[in-house]
């Protein structure tokens, strides 16, 4: 088999980023509407010593901001701060990381609120594959809730027969190579070799870790070994250059989305 097609998340995400562009754009000529996006960095916009309350007091000045629409909490959180209360301290109107638990309820619901940026962008790059997923076996490699639950949510919700492997799981292996789509995200660099793979299955590797390179400087790395797989899966994402870009550009989507619905208006055709 030839080697597997690189899907190009850099220039889909490129893409996407210029269709929000051109629509927050009309918004502001229309009715002079410019999308906020505030990102809360405890060790940025906070002192490094903030603590839990002094950061819920942030996100509720910024819940109280008109001039914000979206409002990101930059995660993981020092120890001693509760990420759920903090999380569940925004506004689900203004959640475009899509976590909060309102948001989460929808997205298993189908009620249509804010999907986390990295499994909406997985599925936008698997779309530019499959023209139909419905019926697809699909494995999510990994559970967090940033990326392997909302994942497996929305290939539900696509219609695809889902399977989600974790740490737990016997015959990962082997249910791995079941699959038809293969999405990893299991922070564990090149965890996923060749004998994960199905021939012909897409591969979308959500991980991203710095390991040792052979000149003794770093290199970013995902949780599938890329030169194996590539030889036997049908399309695979790099890293990096995948996933990642698609990660912001559908930040700024639900940003843009977000300024839409807070006014009543339709969501923009994106």
């Amino acid at each position: 088999m030839a080697n597997a097609h690189i899907i190009d998340g850099k220039a889909i995400a490129g893409e996407l980023r210029r269709r929000v562009a051109d629509a927050a754009a009309q918004l502001r000529q229309r009715l002079g509407i410019i999308p906020g996006l505030a990102t809360i960095l405890v060790e940025g916009r906070l002192p490094s010593n903030a603590g839990e309350a002094a950061l819920i007091a942030e996100i509720e000045k910024l819940n109280l901001d008109d001039r914000v629409d979206g409002i990101l909490v930059q995660l993981p959180l020092p120890p001693g701060i509760d990420a759920h209360r903090v999380i569940s301290a925004v506004d689900p109107a203004k959640d475009v990381d899509g976590f909060h638990p309102v948001n989460v309820g929808r997205l298993w619901t189908g009620l249509g609120g804010f999907v986390p940026c990295t499994p909406q962008g997985i599925l936008m790059l698997l779309r530019t594959m499959h023209r139909d997923l419905a019926g697809s076996q699909a494995v999510v490699l990994g559970r967090s809730n940033i990326v392997g639950k909302p994942m497996a949510a929305l290939l539900l919700a696509a219609d695809c027969t889902v399977t989600v492997v974790h740490s737990k799981t016997r015959n990962a292996v082997s249910i791995a190579r079941r699959a038809e789509i293969l999405v990893a995200a299991t922070g564990r660099p090149l965890m996923v070799g060749l004998d994960w793979v199905k021939p012909g299955a897409t591969v979308i590797d959500a991980g991203i870790s710095p390991v040792a390179g052979p000149n003794g400087k770093n290199r970013l790395v995902g949780d599938v070994d890329f030169a194996a797989v590539r030889a036997v899966a049908g399309a695979i994402t790099p890293v990096p250059g995948g996933v990642g870009p698609m990660t912001i550009a559908c930040l700024l989507r639900n940003t843009l989305i977000a300024a839409s619905r807070r006014r009543g208006l339709a969501d923009p055709m994106l």
